[in-house]
């Protein structure tokens, strides 16, 4: 199991896109949107990271980070903020982890996030995870990386997570309700058009280095050719 993080974000969207992200890459997640409801959840669950934004309704995510650090010295924290004149980020860097400037790349948060909790949890965050393996396709489930007869393919977090899930089902077709609940977390919402989007842009990606390897079972779902 994977790091437990707090995000505290006021906006619904924002907090909505981090905790996706964050749980396609098996950290539990759990959010707030003001200072008091950080702080309460932090003192029921203790979390092994905290993700804050700096202006809330409530109070300023720097000292919800110094407080939450004063409590467990060990909690790694990152500020999320729209602010980056350098005298803010020394000043939050002299109690926190990190600093990341919005508007943000999801896949750059993820990923500080990860190089901050290696530093503070290196035993047992992100364990070490033998690479799943289909046909010519390689993942390894610690760099979060894909590779095709040798080669990188550059995936988002969604697609990521999509082509894992499909090559742990192997050759099985895996019914699109079933994609959308395991990947995306959505129940009773057949008709999104999520899962086909994003069907094409893997196809796209893995066709540039060999050939078609997702297959559709029209009015079913989708599932992976060949094999090991």
């Amino acid at each position: 199991m994977g790091a437990t993080v707090l995000i505290v974000e006021d906006e619904p969207s924002i907090a909505d896109v981090l905790a996706i992200a964050l749980r396609y890459h098996r950290f539990q997640v759990m959010t707030a949107g003001t200072v008091r409801e950080g702080l309460a959840l932090a003192t029921r669950t203790r979390p092994d990271a905290a993700l804050l934004d700096v202006m809330l309704p409530d109070g300023d995510g720097r000292a919800l980070g110094r407080e939450l650090r004063a409590r467990r010295p060990d909690l790694a924290v990152v500020f999320l903020t729209a602010r980056d004149a350098p005298a803010e980020v020394v000043g939050a860097l002299g109690f926190g982890d990190d600093y990341i400037t919005k508007p943000f790349n999801i896949d750059e948060v993820v990923a500080r996030l990860g190089a901050v909790l290696r530093r503070t949890r290196p035993a047992d965050v992100l364990p070490e995870r033998p690479p799943l393996r289909y046909g010519d396709l390689e993942l390894d489930e610690t760099a979060y990386t894909v590779h095709r007869s040798g080669r990188t393919v550059q995936l988002t977090p969604t697609e990521y997570a999509l082509l894992r899930f499909l090559v742990r089902n192997g050759g099985r077709v895996v019914p699109k309700e079933q994609l959308l609940r395991h990947v995306w977390q959505y129940e009773h919402t057949a008709e999104s058009t999520v899962v086909e989007t994003y069907i094409s842009y893997l196809r796209r990606k893995l066709e540039a280095l060999g050939p078609p390897l997702i297959t559709t079972r029209r009015g079913v779902g989708y599932g992976l050719a060949g094999g090991a």
